[in-house]
């Protein structure tokens, strides 16, 4: 059956101008042709929304989305609420019930205007993860080829016999031109990203044209599928040593999860998105989506270099303002102009990683990194976790937003992502921090807290952890080296922390030793305890089985 027959046979679709697996020279040159839309707050629909620079096909795709939707609708986002997946899906803001008939009901109307008015849909063959027992079939079909060129980059093609695609698969329909009405179709705007897991589709329309989109939905898919089969989905990094020990590292944006995980001495498995199988750890992409923005090009040569690289994607940076496009080069760009957004993006295969473990895979990890970037000054530098405080600071997902990054922000603030990625983890967060303790059990795999944030005082006093420091620190927990390492226990926040780590002042391990004034600290660390306490009772954590360590 053919890919045409197979999505008229699924979902009724009869359209007629399908481009079926294009190359990415084919699908670069048809989106600066074809793709159109709104890329000014008051501009028009039909104005070109990707770009060649100078480099022509041998360099990136520059591509704009629409203004108002630079990175995920969070406010637009849904799921299915069918009787099979409702009471195992974690409801909350952000990923919220969607009513079945009013679902089922847009859908139809979806595909009617795709019949009627017969658009170019660009359609890609590919599979979430790199695991052939693990990884989930993937077809995507939507109206930009920019979106199939970026899911070309972000996902592993030909991991395994495909022939279940069609009864087995996940489609997802990508439909711009198509506009919701909220009063009609029950969605919160003229757009949305509605996933239908019990049938394996998600449903993409209006002004939702962020290549993210195509990404982290199915990522979302694959937390709700694998956990249900005994597989722990997890938003982390994760890099293979010589020795053939796998270290994954947990951690939200600006705690360093990206630099850490690129070690010269150790080979990437992957950047964000992972399963711990009972065959160990695999990556779900074929590719990494990084952010640009005030991107400093000498720590981060590797992103700089694939910049100018064949079959890469920039999002939303802006042009030079005295310069077209097709005369840039990438090197050219101004990195440090957030004029459309602050999420500005760069898609690139891994194989542009100079180290890159075989079929993005490793073993059982020994060990496991939880990042926080603490502003307060109050978190030691490493703490050397047990079981249960694991479960507890792994559904708390503590990291801390600094004075003067958002409006309103005059000092710093405690931010929780339950598993280090709470929008995407589609079941509940005691399933993760379960399969998480199994794992970790079963392997005897350490871990640590790790804290790359500030000592000696809060953000605007103290400084912050030096990467030298970090990474020896690091070091030591993937050595072994702090197993059996002298300990005292931090006493406000009961975190166990070693008297010594070579290589490291002593003194800066315990953070109550760096600060000018200890009582201060005293408050700050009671400070601090008192928002894990409150966000943990807030949270309901105790109803899911995990213990207060805090």
């Amino acid at each position: 059956m053919t890919v045409a027959e197979q999505l008229y046979d699924q979902f009724g679709l009869a359209n007629p101008n399908l481009q079926v697996g294009l190359s990415q020279d084919e699908l670069f040159h048809a989106a600066i042709e074809n793709d159109r839309g709104r890329v000014r707050p008051d501009g028009p629909d039909d104005e070109q929304k990707a770009f060649a620079t100078v480099l022509g096909t041998d360099g990136p795709l520059v591509y704009y989305t629409d203004p108002t939707c630079t990175g995920r609708p969070v406010s637009d986002t849904f799921a299915v609420a069918r009787e099979e997946v409702i009471d195992t899906v974690w409801w909350k803001p952000g990923f919220a019930q969607f009513d079945p008939d009013k679902f089922d009901a847009l859908f139809r109307r979806v595909i009617d205007h795709l019949n009627e008015h017969e658009p170019t849909l660009y359609v890609t063959d590919v599979f979430c993860g790199w695991d052939p027992h693990y990884s989930e079939p993937y077809r995507f079909v939507g109206e930009y080829a920019t979106h199939a060129y970026f899911c070309n980059i972000m996902f592993p093609k030909n991991v395994r016999d495909d022939s279940d695609r069609a009864e087995a698969g996940w489609t997802i329909i990508n439909v711009p031109s198509f506009r919701a009405v909220p009063e009609r179709d029950g969605t919160n705007s003229d757009r949305g990203v509605i996933m239908d897991i019990a049938n394996r589709v998600a449903l993409v329309v209006g002004r939702a044209d962020y290549c993210g989109v195509n990404k982290k939905t199915m990522f979302t898919v694959m937390n709700y599928v694998l956990p249900q089969r005994g597989q722990l989905t997890m938003h982390c990094s994760a890099n293979v040593g010589h020795d053939l020990d796998s270290a994954i590292l947990f951690g939200l944006s600006g705690t360093g999860k990206t630099t850490l995980s690129a070690d010269p001495d150790r080979l990437l498995i992957g950047d964000d998105e992972h399963v711990w199988s009972d065959a160990g750890v695999s990556n779900f992409e074929d590719g990494c989506y990084a952010k640009l923005i005030d991107l400093d090009k000498d720590a981060e040569p590797v992103i700089a270099a694939a910049m100018s690289m064949k079959g890469t994607l920039i999002e939303n940076v802006p042009p030079l303002p005295d310069k077209s496009l097709s005369e840039t080069h990438p090197d050219e760009l101004d990195l440090f102009d957030g004029s459309i957004t602050e999420n500005t993006r760069f898609a690139y295969p891994l194989a542009c990683n100079p180290g890159v473990a075989e079929g993005a895979r490793g073993p059982h990890p020994q060990t496991i990194v939880l990042l926080t970037a603490d502003a307060f000054g109050v978190l030691p530098p490493v703490s050397i976790l047990d079981a249960e405080e694991v479960m507890y600071h792994f559904v708390m997902g503590f990291t801390s937003k600094l004075a003067g990054t958002e409006v309103g922000i005059t000092e710093p603030q405690a931010a929780f992502s339950s598993c280090f990625g709470d929008p995407f983890m589609s079941q509940k967060p005691s399933v993760y921090a379960s399969l998480l303790a199994e794992r970790m059990h079963d392997h005897q795999t350490r871990c640590i807290l790790l804290n790359t944030g500030w000592s000696g005082g809060a953000y605007g006093t103290g400084e912050r952890m030096s990467l030298k420091v970090t990474r020896t620190l690091l070091n030591a927990a993937l050595h072994g080296e702090l197993d059996d390492a002298e300990t005292t226990v931090q006493t406000q926040l009961g975190l166990r922390i070693p008297v010594a780590v070579e290589g490291v002042d002593p003194s800066i391990l315990d953070p109550r030793n760096t600060w000018d004034d200890p009582r201060e600290y005293d408050e700050a660390a009671t400070k601090l305890r008192g928002m894990f306490q409150s966000h943990y009772l807030t949270s309901g954590y105790a109803d899911l089985g995990i213990e207060a360590r805090m």
